[in-house]
């Protein structure tokens, strides 16, 4: 520290100390920005007070010094958590600009466009419960009468669950002209996924498929949540599940693939388990709590049917998604 640095702070010091004027205050202000330009740190700020009053008062008890020597030693150690900390700050700020570049990108990509098929109501949702979504929804309309659309949950989150979804949808691309049927469509993806992620990844499926011509809509699961048929006639829920691993378990799976019909007013939700596995302060709901929601709002619209249980249970979280949240509903519509 240069003397005349430390001889110019005695006397801006000496002057307030003697006035305690606002002009005199307001000198000390402008003197301290030449501390931060020599990048003094706050201890030898401190160091600098403390001479300067031990010239200024040399009388004052020696007791009085030593409050100054323990001062530096707090602010030295305040300066290095200071600087750690906005360190830590800064590092999550650059953290969380690549989470959200790598999140609209991501939106990019995974776009898909709903089928707009007369007499088949489509009602979706999909939100994050992070920047960076595990979930994905994959609608396919290759033919006039076919509507289909795959519901898939990777295993993670964060980046590397977005880069899995990439790879579905590469599968799902390829095979967009093929008319294939879920069985034989899983059985692809679950060869492109095998090859192509870690061992430690796996996603979960569900690929359903409406044919408008006989109303039949057939399906399969790559352990997937079951998904709900709820049939108009019975006024009852029924449970849509069939055989099938995991996507990226095993290269060679064989999908089982089963098949119902819509009457008018029925519809089928298919959903990931950040809905069938949402947890309160009384703990976890159950299939029939869903239904019931489900159930309020059966002669709705199917967007509509989607919205209010999604408005319902995230409430329930006191508006914190705990996980990513997904719901597709298939309606069809009544003449």
């Amino acid at each position: 520290m240069p003397n005349e640095m430390q001889q110019q702070y005695k006397d801006v010091l000496n002057q307030y100390m003697q006035k305690q004027s606002e002009e005199e205050l307001y000198v000390g202000q402008q003197f301290s920005r030449q501390f931060i330009e020599k990048e003094i740190s706050p201890e030898e700020v401190i160091g600098i007070h403390k001479q300067s009053l031990q010239q200024i008062m040399p009388d004052i008890p020696e007791e009085l010094w030593h409050s100054f020597d323990f001062l530096i030693e707090m602010m030295i150690h305040y300066g290095l958590a200071l600087q750690e900390h906005q360190s830590l700050i800064q590092k999550q700020e650059e953290l969380d600009m690549e989470m959200k570049i790598a999140s609209q990108v991501q939106n990019t990509l995974l776009k898909t466009k709903v089928p707009n098929y007369e007499g088949l109501d489509i009602g979706f949702i999909s939100m994050p419960a992070k920047q960076m979504s595990g979930d994905y929804i994959y609608f396919l309309n290759s033919e006039d009468h076919y509507a289909s659309v795959a519901v898939a949950d990777v295993i993670g989150k964060g980046i590397p669950a977005a880069l899995c979804m990439s790879i579905i949808k590469f599968g799902m691309d390829s095979m967009q002209f093929e008319n294939a049927s879920p069985k034989l469509m899983l059985e692809v993806v679950n060869r492109i996924v095998e090859d192509s992620i870690d061992d430690s990844m796996f996603i979960s499926m569900f690929y359903g498929k409406y044919n408008g011509e006989n109303s039949m809509f057939s399906y399969a699961s790559a352990g997937h949540e079951p998904a709900l048929l709820y049939q108009k006639k019975t006024d009852q829920f029924i449970e849509l599940d069939a055989d099938g691993l995991l996507l990226g378990v095993q290269r060679e799976v064989c999908y089982e693939e089963r098949a119902i019909q819509l009457e008018a007013g029925d519809f089928v939700v298919m959903m990931t388990d950040g809905v069938t596995e949402i947890r309160t302060e009384e703990g976890f709901i159950d299939e029939r709590y869903i239904q019931s929601l489900i159930a309020d709002v059966k002669n709705q619209p199917a967007q509509v049917i989607v919205n209010t249980v999604y408005d319902h249970l995230s409430e329930l979280q006191n508006f914190q998604l705990r996980d990513d949240f997904t719901i597709v509903i298939f309606k069809k519509e009544e003449v």
